[in-house]
């Protein structure tokens, strides 16, 4: 290898990882840890993409060079201004070319150890791509299944206070992946960001130890689970919480109470059931999300959507459902679930 670059494999051997690239870029994904230091913002790259295209290559080096140099200064009189003489960071762009070559030669000008990733993001991408079509498969996984308002997500949490390993899906998508499951405040990640960190999240689990996952379908809101996990998970041991009806509606209750708080957001994602219910039960939805009547509501939720299609998926996908260890609660409360990780930690 070059003096000066590294590879994907040493990224986690610096100081400081550094994306030269725009912040539209960066938002989309980058690696774990970076921070978005642009040599050029959004709009002056969109300005030398035209200049290149419709004028020449020199003239958009030229126009380009003087956008990156003013960038570069700032950063070091920034961001940058305080670091020892021993900090070694890590700089990419998209495919390791000229962005983070011309960051990394006025860092090593200054007398830092900085490296240039090779190939840049997209051999991170690459890699990130690569490692999710094998990493499940090395994995143990332990599949909590029950229909929505099992409190699943909350036993997943209490399992990991007691230093299980833990997979939380709907954490790295933001979302609950019903109808009712965006989350507020928290837009989900792109499709790459997601896969970022699923792949940072199995690749710190310890093989030789189970990991606990939540029954998924493919997708969770907008974002699509590799094949990979979806085939590793839907071939392991299941757990059932079979928990009362009217526990679950009480979870539901209390879980999802800041619905009420945005009556047309309800009635907007009830909205996304058109054509699986008819049109007069989507209309007595609508009028008890306008009014807050979240216990009719969530209780017909239950009965009429999320419990039928519950059974035409779990036990179609999950081929060791029927052989799970069940376990039995008519208590979804902070000591109900407390106790339903006590025993699946027990089994």
């Amino acid at each position: 290898m070059k003096k000066g670059l590294a590879t994907v494999a040493q990224h986690t051997e610096f100081d400081q990882i550094i994306d030269a690239r725009t912040p539209a870029e960066f938002a989309e994904d980058h690696l774990p840890g970076a921070i978005n230091l642009p040599v050029l913002d959004n709009e002056q790259r969109i300005i030398v993409g035209t200049t290149y295209k419709q004028r020449s290559a020199f003239e958009a080096r030229r126009i380009g060079g003087t956008m990156v140099l003013d960038n570069i200064s700032r950063h070091l009189a920034g961001h940058l201004a305080d670091k020892p003489k021993n900090w070694r960071p890590l700089v990419y762009c998209w495919r390791g070319g000229m962005r983070s070559g011309a960051f990394v030669t006025w860092l090593r000008m200054v007398g830092w150890d900085a490296h240039q990733l090779a190939g840049g993001y997209k051999s991170w991408r690459r890699m990130v791509i690569a490692e999710l079509e094998t990493l499940p498969a090395r994995l143990r996984f332990r599949v909590l299944s029950g229909p929505t308002g099992s409190a699943k997500t909350r036993v997943l949490e209490a399992l990991a206070r007691r230093g299980a390993q833990v997979l939380d899906l709907e954490d790295l998508a933001a979302h609950r992946g019903s109808v009712l499951g965006a989350l507020p405040g928290r837009p989900q990640p792109t499709q790459k960001s997601f896969e970022t960190a699923l792949f940072a999240a199995l690749q710190g689990f310890d093989p030789a130890r189970p990991v606990f996952v939540e029954a998924e379908s493919r997708k969770i809101g907008v974002v699509h689970l590799p094949e990979a996990l979806i085939a590793q998970v839907r071939t392991s041991p299941c757990v059932a919480i079979a928990a009362s009806r009217s526990a679950r509606l009480d979870f539901l209750l209390r879980d999802y109470a800041w619905l009420g708080d945005d009556p047309a957001g309800l009635q907007a994602s009830l909205a996304r059931l058109k054509g699986l219910q008819s049109n007069e039960t989507l209309e007595r939805w609508h009028d008890w999300a306008g009014r807050g009547a979240l216990a009719e509501l969530f209780g017909e939720l239950i009965d009429l959507h999320y419990d039928p299609h519950y059974r035409r998926s779990q036990g179609q996908h999950y081929a060791r459902l029927e052989a799970a260890q069940r376990l039995e609660t008519d208590r979804l409360d902070k000591a109900g679930i407390e106790r339903l990780a006590d025993a699946i930690l027990a089994a």
